[in-house]
């Protein structure tokens, strides 16, 4: 037993050594990784300390420290709130239809993109899809409420052309949506698209090579070689997707919120911030906030486990 015991031990001993070694080998990499860990630990590691705030009754005068312990006070508050069911449906249903849209689309983008062999043609198709990204969550707010105006705006400019009538999209619950993501789609499908580009040019030609001579056309090809090329990287940023799957875009909302289309776009961002900021219940706020984070973290944790169970890639 003893002699097992110090085995283990000079085993142990000899792994940190090498490790060591390793790392004074190569100790400028782990140099440039100190800015990063840095910032992790100031900025993002640093402040959870502040999240016993939704636990008190948060006096600023006090300060975290010496404002007075309210529990579970103001969860309790949360979830008896008629706000609760609200916010929370609208968080979901959001980023159910987020979800639902914009995460194949650039797949199938750039799957198809990939298929093309005119380089201008693609890398114009490339530029056009991915400009948007680069426009500001305002100016598009702005571009949404200048397209959709119901008095001169060119949509509803169209649809009198034809004989309807005008509609005001922006102040219509049941329209919130669908112009929330659609519109979040045009600017960001085509940089995401560029992900799976990167994705696809390990593909081996030689691979569409042999198909070609056994008859595939361009859609088995597709189904056959790309896809499943491609398939790690979007069972990881399907992960990544679903791990913040409950943060909605809140500049972008707030903005689209109007008084008439208030019981589509009322989310759980656009609410922390009128009740923690504008009402100044820091402590109420906090806490809706940690729960928001909350089912973001078991959400993250249940898709890596299942994308294992499945023998996907996964984060960890």
């Amino acid at each position: 037993m003893k002699l097992a015991q110090q085995g283990k031990l000079q085993a142990r001993s000899g792994l940190q050594i090498s490790k060591w070694k390793r790392i004074q080998k190569s100790y400028e990499l782990y140099l440039f990784l100190l800015p990063t860990i840095a910032y992790f630990l100031i900025f993002h590691y640093g402040p959870l300390y502040g999240l016993q705030i939704a636990f008190k009754n948060y006096i600023a005068v006090k300060g975290i420290w010496g404002s007075p312990w309210a529990g579970f006070e103001h969860f309790e508050r949360f979830f008896n709130s008629p706000q609760f069911l609200i916010v929370l449906k609208n968080t979901l249903l959001l980023n159910l239809y987020e979800l639902a849209v914009s995460f194949p689309i650039p797949i199938i983008m750039a799957l198809l993109l990939n298929q093309i062999n005119n380089v201008r043609f693609k890398k114009l198709i490339q530029t056009v899809t991915y400009a948007p990204h680069f426009i500001s969550g305002v100016i598009i707010v702005g571009m949404l409420f200048v397209f959709l105006s119901p008095r001169n705006g060119l949509i509803n400019e169209l649809i009198v052309f034809f004989g309807g009538n005008p509609v005001y999209y922006m102040a219509r619950p049941e329209w919130f949506k669908t112009i929330f993501v659609f519109s979040g789609l045009w600017q960001n499908a085509g940089w995401s698209m560029i992900i799976y580009l990167a994705a696809l040019t390990n593909v081996s030609p030689d691979l569409h090579e042999a198909a070609t001579v056994d008859g595939a056309n361009k859609y088995q090809r597709i189904w056959h070689i790309d896809l499943p090329s491609i398939m790690p990287t979007v069972m990881i940023l399907l992960i990544l997707n679903i791990g913040n799957f409950m943060n909605v875009g809140f500049e972008k909302v707030y903005l689209m919120q109007n008084a008439l289309n208030i019981d589509a776009s009322e989310v759980i961002q656009t609410y922390v911030y009128k009740s923690g900021l504008l009402s100044a219940q820091y402590s109420y706020s906090a806490a809706v906030g940690l729960f928001n984070a909350g089912i973001n973290f078991i959400l993250l944790i249940s898709v890596n486990e299942l994308a294992k169970r499945l023998k996907q890639n996964s984060l960890w």
